[in-house]
């Protein structure tokens, strides 16, 4: 829990798809921002001191019997409480008002009209003008707003878009201001966050590094803490904080499974070895890998192998470290708030990282999560401010087990080798053609196919390899990246021309779904 003395607005979330973007957009205005289950009692609530209270949307229906209610008690702290779509219908239901659900649901934009009323001003909608877009998307609507509210916004199809209660320090919107498509939605939530919380603007990633470099030194003393470091961005920038708090006391492990991108073992062993002077074991187990892996095609068995090898091979290293207090894990506040149980309370499953998951119970290590209040831009940001390159920080999403997933079939060195260059040809024609930032993730894959070409006049049997790129946001969802055709002929030209290997280039073009991004 965030314990520094920053003003904070909490998010109560009833199961809405935008609760973190939420939250985000907050943080956007340089305020802290957390969010809690809807379940939090208002007693915890006054506890935290919050400026501010937003409640999210969420997919219930407010009219059914065992729809989601936060505590009554919410409404009576004195801290102002804006309600965004299900958040303004479960204010107005139990503070005496009506919701009903009309013949359609309105879902789209719609164009504010802002609801000039004697005497007063509305400070939520202060600068935003007359026919603002909207972005709606709900079942039920607001009816009869509750005695003391007043409607300041409204469209065609919903009388009641904008309520407000200034004495009681209540607002609601039916819209959603924390997307893009509400023109002005950022306007609104900074009406809510900096003018009727009087939040200060005094969070940053400055003030995140201060603050949390001393709760790491006050929180492990003269211990250890010992990371699985894999070279991703989160592990990384989890790293580069926990040494620039402890130095010495912080102790890396590096393990080189055979299935790393070229030259990827020793840019780590440079980077955080010699250029961060950090504690880093370097446990070369590509041939161990190999053996295991022997024979085996099937996907989900290649998977379970890499993942047990790590663990076995992780674990051997941590034991001859000596005494080891603290496991440092790159988990990331999404990853926190997923983890939750369904009641809403805290879940006691803690998700472990992509490379050290599944350590033995009898370890008995602390965890420590240094990034679990940070989304991944922030991250990314964090990773900037403590010196990591921007190549490092704005990398692309790397499986755990590396390019065993994208050697289709069986794993072997010579295929590995093979598919090290042809993925490395492919990232730098798109970072050469300027394209790297506008694509969510690149691959490539080796096929278990051989195909008859032509080369050098000479007849040749070789393997095939596919391109993969794709945009995204969030990777549950993702599209095939049209390129420039020029950028593929040129990749193409040269993974022919320099992997000996290959003689076939294919370029996937299936969007998720129905196919994921990686192949296995």
């Amino acid at each position: 829990m965030h314990t520094t003395q920053h003003d904070t607005v909490v998010v109560l979330d009833f199961g809405a798809q935008y609760s973190q973007l939420i939250a985000r957009r907050v943080r956007e205005q340089g305020v802290y921002s957390l969010i809690v289950p809807y379940t939090i009692s208002a007693q915890e609530l006054r506890k935290m001191a919050p400026v501010g209270i937003i409640f999210s949307g969420g997919p219930a229906s407010v009219s059914t019997e065992d729809s989601p209610r936060p505590d009554a008690g919410i409404y009576g702290l004195g801290i102002p409480v804006l309600g965004i779509c299900y958040g303004l219908q479960v204010m107005s239901v139990m503070n005496g008002g009506t919701v009903r659900r009309p013949d359609a649901r309105e879902y789209g934009f719609a164009h504010l009209h802002l609801n000039h009323f004697t005497g007063k001003t509305s400070r939520l909608l202060a600068g935003i003008p007359e026919g603002s877009q909207l972005w709606m998307s709900h079942g039920d609507s607001v009816v009869d707003l509750p005695t003391g509210f007043v409607t300041t916004g409204s469209t065609p199809n919903c009388p009641v878009t904008v309520a407000e209660n200034e004495a009681r320090r209540l607002y609601g919107v039916q819209f959603h201001p924390e997307v893009v498509h509400s023109t002005d939605g950022t306007a609104v939530l900074r009406n809510f966050v900096m003018d009727i919380c009087g939040a200060k603007a005094d969070w940053s990633m400055e003030s995140f590094i201060a603050t949390e470099v001393e709760r790491i030194r006050s929180v492990v003393g003269d211990r250890k803490v010992l990371c699985g470091l894999s070279g991703g961005v989160d592990s990384s920038v989890a790293a580069v904080l926990i040494h620039k708090a402890i130095g010495d006391q912080l102790v890396c492990v590096f393990v080189n499974n055979g299935m790393l991108r070229k030259n990827e073992a020793q840019n780590v062993v440079d980077l955080f070895g010699k250029h961060f002077n950090m504690r880093l074991e370097y446990v070369d187990a590509e041939t161990a890998f190999l053996d295991a892996l022997k024979g085996i095609a099937e996907p989900e068995a290649k998977r379970k192998i890499i993942g047990k090898m790590f663990v076995d091979v992780f674990y051997d290293a941590a034991r001859s470290l000596g005494d080891i207090s603290f496991l440092a894990q790159g988990t990331l506040y999404p990853d926190v708030i997923e983890s939750r149980s369904p009641s809403g309370g805290p879940s006691a499953t803690i998700k472990s990282h992509h490379n050290v998951g599944g350590l033995p119970d009898d370890l008995k290590w602390e965890l420590l999560e240094p990034l679990k209040e940070l989304f991944k831009d922030e991250v990314r940001q964090l990773g900037m401010e403590l010196g990591l390159a921007e190549e490092l920080v704005n990398r692309h999403p790397f499986p755990g087990p590396g390019l065993g997933v994208r050697c289709i079939g069986e794993v072997t060195k010579e295929r590995l080798d093979t598919l090290r260059e042809v993925d490395a040809i492919f990232v730098e024609e798109i970072r050469r053609a300027g394209l790297y930032g506008d694509i969510w993730q690149a691959l490539a894959c080796l096929l278990p196919v051989k195909s008859v070409g032509v080369q050098g006049d000479e007849r040749t049997y070789r393997e095939v390899c596919s391109l993969r790129a794709v945009t995204s946001q969030d990777a549950m969802t993702a599209d095939w990246y049209r390129f420039p055709p020029e950028v593929l002929q040129t990749t193409a030209s040269r993974i022919c021309n320099e992997v000996a290997g290959v003689n076939r280039v294919l370029y996937d073009i299936t969007s998720k779904p129905p196919g994921t991004i990686e192949w296995e």
